[in-house]
């Protein structure tokens, strides 16, 4: 029994960004399934306060959060939220990023003449989004006897994935800062702070469906080209990043710091042969 109660946030208090996309909802139902109160963090302030309300309807403790994660003054405003609600903070999701149309280069257009505003957009989103609520968020963690926060990276770190430099650009950046952050947190804090990723392959969001499917449903040939590089041949489901979400939160993980852990359907391993 104690082992199993290793994987419960009960009594934890978890702030998710990127709360009201398509990879955040699944993982604010999940992290108060699990037993934790629920910061649900997003610009939407709609779809944030409907998925803090069905967290509440289903007897657990969430509040909507409504910031944007390049604004400190909005992420201030959103932490004083929820230590006023809960009194403490014990997790941090960073899930806020993804792609934009700005930061798509399509393969007719001019390689060396690129919107690199639109990629440096893109770029900063994905890494200043993540950098930025750690800083505000962290001290808080820091108060505790155990914290963990989790960044959400991309196989696009990983290898050469076209049309999507800044997305690249930035979730490469995102894997460096969670090894160098991770190592520093443990010179300072030792193992009450851990800063861990997911890597997730190919999951469809509001960010990448017009890239993969054509407007009848049909697979583009960029959709078409993920499928047959994947060996278990589907795109994830939201909910298949979970069950790894909620151990790297959990106690259960206490001795894993500056780790990636790969959920992609073996697209990472396959060689195409």
């Amino acid at each position: 029994m104690s082992f199993l109660k290793n994987f419960s946030l009960e009594g934890k208090v978890v702030v998710v960004t990127g709360g009201t996309g398509v990879l955040g909802g699944a993982f604010v139902e999940a992290i108060g399934d699990a037993g934790a109160a629920v910061g649900v963090l997003g610009r939407n302030a709609a779809v944030a306060e409907e998925r803090a309300e069905k967290i509440r309807s289903h007897g657990g403790k969430a509040i909507a959060l409504v910031a944007d994660v390049m604004k400190e003054e909005e992420l201030v405003k959103a932490r004083d939220q929820v230590l006023d609600a809960f009194g403490k903070i014990d997790g941090l999701v960073n899930g806020a990023g993804g792609n934009m149309p700005i930061g798509v280069l399509q393969n007719d257009e001019d390689l060396f003449t690129m919107n690199l505003e639109g990629m440096k957009t893109v770029m900063d989103i994905n890494l200043w989004g993540t950098v930025l609520p750690t800083q505000i968020f962290g001290p808080a963690l820091a108060k505790n006897e155990t914290a963990s926060i989790v960044n959400i990276s991309s196989m696009n770190s990983k290898q050469a994935v076209t049309k999507v430099l800044g997305y690249n650009l930035g979730k490469a950046a995102v894997d460096c800062y969670n090894e160098w952050f991770a190592v520093e947190l443990a010179k300072r804090y030792g193992d009450r702070i851990r800063m861990n990723a997911l890597t997730p392959g190919f999951f469809l969001t509001e960010q990448n469906r017009k890239l993969v499917w054509h407007p009848d449903g049909t697979l583009s040939e960029r959709g078409q080209s993920i499928i047959n590089n994947t060996p278990f041949k589907r795109f994830g489901k939201p909910e298949e990043l979970t069950g790894a979400l909620i151990w790297l939160l959990s106690d259960a993980s206490r001795f894993v710091t500056g780790s990636q852990v790969v959920i992609d359907g073996g697209f990472s391993i396959f060689s195409g042969v």
